[in-house]
């Protein structure tokens, strides 16, 4: 069964992964899972409180096809949490690894869009990580697949949905219909 698991933080911003994992489990049928840093139960911008189902440290990167950053402010503040080794991890497993809003900071600062076409909520929210990456950065307003690696400014849970579950194989009329059906209240009138 495919399976992927969605790291969540503190204070996570609730829109950014839910249609992705509702999508992803109600018409995919694949199985999802979420993590917290050291397994801790979080609450969310707007008061969801998730108790995980594991710590983002346990994270058994062979047993998964995608690991998902979720955004939120704890991403850009000073002691955000470390989850370096596991993305690095799932990367060189040859899994999806996506980072949406400031999910994709944690990405940069592990190294991951170093050398990969890549989106955030802007080229300077990345700055901070110190990444060498940004001549590979794309100033658009939605997501970036690159090979395996999937990120997106948080304006855009549509089109992010689409590239994670574009790079698990999933690419049809299905998921363009969905993708259509999503994204039409943003079509220019």
């Amino acid at each position: 069964m495919t399976t992927i698991v969605t790291i969540l933080s503190e204070g996570y911003a609730d829109w950014e992964t839910a249609l992705l994992n509702a999508g992803a489990r109600q018409y995919y049928g694949i199985e999802t899972r979420f993590a917290t840093p050291g397994g801790k139960p979080v609450t969310s911008a707007g008061g969801l409180k998730v108790m995980p189902d594991l710590a983002a440290e346990d994270i058994d990167v062979a047993a998964i096809d995608a690991l998902v950053v979720n955004g939120g402010t704890a991403w850009s503040r000073d002691d955000a949490p470390d989850i370096s080794a596991v993305l690095i991890a799932a990367r060189d497993a040859g899994k999806t690894v996506a980072g949406i809003c400031d999910g994709t900071l944690a990405l940069a600062r592990a190294g991951l869009l170093d050398m990969v076409r890549h989106t955030s909520n802007s080229a300077e929210n990345l700055d901070p990580t110190g990444y060498a990456g940004k001549a590979q950065y794309q100033d658009q307003a939605g997501a970036v697949v690159d090979g395996r690696i999937v990120t997106a400014p948080g304006t855009a849970p549509v089109s992010f949905m689409g590239g994670v579950l574009e790079t698990l194989g999933l690419r049809n009329g299905d998921l363009d219909f969905y993708l259509g059906m999503y994204g039409a209240e943003h079509r220019a009138a």
